[in-house]
């Protein structure tokens, strides 16, 4: 049987990485008029990716999981 992959998960971490690139457009955006709000926005895209790289490591950690106790059962 082969792993299964928790794609709620990685929906999750989709969505984080389109909140980060939003976060960065709009730095990029008000970068000349507004370093504050820019400087905010790149914290905020910081924190999303952050978060999206643990959740990608939780679904590759669980299907090694799987993929250890598949060979164990062979």
């Amino acid at each position: 049987m082969p792993a299964q992959v928790n794609t709620d998960q990685l929906k999750k971490a989709e969505a984080c990485t389109t909140l980060a690139k939003n976060m960065i457009t709009q730095a990029i955006e008000q970068s000349a008029a507004n370093p504050q709000l820019a400087e905010e926005a790149l914290k905020q895209a910081s924190q999303e990716i952050a978060q999206a790289q643990t959740m990608i490591s939780q679904v590759q950690s669980a299907l090694q999981m799987q993929s250890q106790q598949q060979q164990g059962q062979a």
